[in-house]
């Protein structure tokens, strides 16, 4: 037999939970063919001694809609052994978009997701106006990794509505609209459909995203047709009802009944505040109750605490108060040099204690409590707030913060956790039977979080140090139970037949690295981005894509459309 590519002498941890064995994986054209003793030479050969050869990781949550235009190799999930993300979620999509007005998607996008319009004007080529003329785009661009959509919900709105869609229900006009475009979009092959339905998403000019105007009846007429045509996933961003016990009651019983009529698959984030109250486990009982009744409501738990990056190089919580806006507002290496200068680091100290603050959207900066924003002194925990250190500096916290940036000649991260405060509730819903660990946003928010190490977090983190899980257990919750969930039964799993999708690793090793600024938007814009430690190699469809954290140049990726019987 004749192998195009032959990866020797690792262990092989399949994806399906079960214990680790010593094998070869031989490959050809674009599937696994052997697994086990390969006598015959490949055209191609790599030497796993020592590391794991697994599945690629899939991502069920990005927003890598737009970022796919402009960024063949999928930055950075393909540097965390990510071979495959599911795009659009949230309501939030490219398409479909008229070409006289596609503004309309680039509002809901710019804040919401932190999206720069400029970014999208420069790095996109509008060669559509339906969503399947989207995804006909994105088959046609070079790509490293694999990318599947789903259709979102503001852009139905504005491809029905125009501007009304920031400003009115939906008429019944407006309604058969937004249905004739979803269901050509499904059969062209988006996985679904999704919605936000959550204060955090506003648009520039602080208005709700389109999506967030629909009645619950418009909803549930969409999802219908999604049932309608053979089914699909429908994923949200809920309402903000988890403190209110009557009305969390109330929405969440709309969620399950819609569940069960429609018989599609329900997805949303679930996590805990920043002090957990026990509200998390009233919606895990939810998503029991829900499959107890034969319905599928799955939870998107996150690995860590939900974080917003911090440095004086993206954003900082004392941007918003005039004397610091005005600083920001000067070039860098003059703001540096006043931050330099005692007395007009003094006074910038002081605008923070007299500072008024506005409520954060999203992911953008809050106001500071030091008792919570943590020096990201490495990739991993544990952290020191700074209120610890400005303790045992016996200076004020504020000063501290800025004291750390100047004293790391303006490299100091820090993080701001706005959910997720307790590690021991984070792991009980990644434990939770009816959740899949996911949600790193990536393609978003890019000057404010960086999840896309979501995998080496939960292996270096979670499997390694912590020893919560065990190595074959991480495994399987970044491969198979996304895949078998996300529909793309011909990966997730090393076995012969199976795409050739795969992440070769040094268990001893992997684990995120700390972030980095770069400028590298189209335009310029900046963004946060990670590398990994430990990852050796990662493979999609049967060509190398990355070694040691370099491009090899190969962009074998594909959109995968969802089938009535199968995804190809």
């Amino acid at each position: 037999m004749a192998y195009d590519l032959v990866i020797r002498n690792g262990t092989v941890v399949d994806g399906s939970g079960l214990t680790r064995f010593h094998a070869d994986v031989g490959i050809i054209a674009d599937s696994i063919a052997t697994i086990g003793v390969i006598r015959e030479r490949g055209h191609q050969e790599l030497d796993a001694e020592g590391h794991v050869v697994a599945p690629g990781f899939i991502d069920a949550h990005t927003h890598m809609d737009a970022q796919v235009n402009w960024d063949p190799l999928g930055t950075s999930s393909c540097w965390h052994g990510v071979t495959s993300v599911v795009m659009g979620n949230c309501g939030f999509t490219l398409a479909p978009a008229r070409a006289d007005r596609r503004d309309l998607v680039v509002r809901n996008l710019e804040r919401a997701e932190d999206i720069a319009a400029e970014a999208m004007a420069a790095g996109i080529d509008w060669r559509w106006e339906t969503y399947a003329q989207y995804l006909d785009a994105v088959d046609a661009l070079p790509k490293g990794i694999n990318y599947a959509g789903y259709v979102g919900h503001s852009a139905l709105r504005t491809w029905a509505m125009g501007e009304r869609a920031f400003e009115q229900p939906a008429s019944a006009e407006d309604l058969e609209v937004m249905a004739a475009e979803l269901r050509d979009g499904l059969r062209a092959g988006a996985l679904g459909l999704t919605t936000s339905r959550t204060f955090n998403h506003q648009t520039a000019d602080d208005r709700p995203v389109a999506s967030r105007l629909a009645t619950w009846d418009e909803v549930v007429a969409l999802v219908g047709v999604m049932a309608d045509e053979g089914g699909g996933i429908f994923e949200l961003a809920n309402e903000d009802v988890l403190r209110d016990e009557e009305r969390r009651s109330e929405y969440y019983g709309r969620l399950q009944a819609l569940a069960l009529s429609t018989g599609a698959m329900v997805t949303f984030g679930v996590g805990s505040g920043r002090v957990p109250r026990g509200e998390y486990r009233a919606v895990l009982d939810v998503l029991e109750d829900t499959a107890a009744r034969g319905g599928r409501m799955i939870g998107q738990a996150h690995a860590r605490e939900f974080n917003i990056v911090l440095s004086f190089e993206t954003q900082l919580p004392f941007d918003v108060l005039p004397e610091w806006r005005d600083l920001r507002s000067w070039p860098i290496e003059e703001q540096k040099r006043a931050l330099r200068d005692p007395s007009k680091r003094a006074e910038l100290v002081a605008a923070i204690s007299d500072g008024t603050w506005r409520k954060g959207v999203g992911a953008e900066a809050r106001k500071p409590d030091y008792d919570w924003i943590r020096l990201m002194d490495g990739p991993m925990p544990p952290y020191r707030s700074v209120a610890e250190v400005a303790a045992a500096r016996g200076v004020d916290p504020a000063q501290c913060m800025v004291d750390c940036i100047v004293e790391s000649d303006f490299a100091q991260f820090f993080l701001q956790p706005t959910q997720n405060g307790d590690q021991d509730v984070v792991l009980e819903i990644m434990r939770h039977p009816q959740c899949v660990t996911t949600f790193s946003d990536s393609g978003a928010h890019v000057s404010q979080l960086i999840d896309s190490s979501i995998p080496t977090h939960l292996l270096g983190y979670w499997a390694r140090e912590r020893q919560a899980f065990t190595l074959e257990e991480a495994v399987r919750m970044v491969t198979l139970l996304p895949s078998s969930l996300w529909g793309f039964h011909d990966r997730g799993l090393v076995r012969e037949g199976m795409r050739a999708d795969l992440c070769v690793f040094d268990p001893e090793t992997v684990g995120p690295r700390m972030p980095e600024v770069v400028r590298d938007l189209p335009g310029g814009a900046t963004r946060l981005v990670q590398h990994a430690d430990g990852i050796a190699v990662t493979v999609v469809n049967g060509a190398v894509v990355t070694r040691d954290q370099q491009h090899t140049g190969a962009l074998p990726g594909r959109l995968l459309r969802k089938r009535r019987s199968t995804l190809a």
